[in-house]
């Protein structure tokens, strides 16, 4: 088993993406892997107004959004082993690019941005078909 390879864990905000986090950590220990928590951004659509002038910055509002993230997840107490990487582009296409070098992928089933009633969402479900390791999708506590 290679230890060296992460266990790659999406996180958009999302209650599901907390527990994939949590999940992905207990992936993770039990392979001896490093946990890499994963944030994708991208600029939206132009809607008549360039971002960059009016001060917003999608980089900067991800990493954001997974600090707060990893505080849910973890309190204060983040893993060891945590890696965190704040990547540009499309969240299903940032991912499966990084499959390439996991052990594991965990997504939630539907991000911040899914409609309600949809069993997976557009990224979950295209990672789970392009992946290049194994993905494991989180949908939610069962209690």
């Amino acid at each position: 088993m290679d230890e060296s390879k992460p266990v790659v864990v999406g996180v958009d905000g999302s209650d599901q993406s907390i527990e994939a986090l949590r999940e992905g950590k207990i992936m993770a220990d039990l392979m001896n892997a490093p946990l890499m928590a994963v944030a994708a951004w991208q600029w939206p659509a132009a809607s008549g107004e360039i971002p960059e002038l009016v001060g917003y910055d999608p980089e900067q509002e991800a990493r954001q959004r997974l600090d707060g993230t990893l505080a849910e997840a973890f309190g204060d107490e983040p893993p060891a082993s945590l890696q965190t990487v704040v990547q540009k582009g499309q969240p299903a296409q940032v991912l499966t690019e990084l499959s390439k070098g996991a052990r594991m992928l965990v997504v939630g089933s539907r991000g911040r941005g899914g409609f309600r009633g949809l069993l997976l969402g557009s990224v979950s479900s295209a990672v789970g078909a392009h992946a290049a390791c194994p993905v494991l999708i989180m949908h939610g506590r069962t209690e």
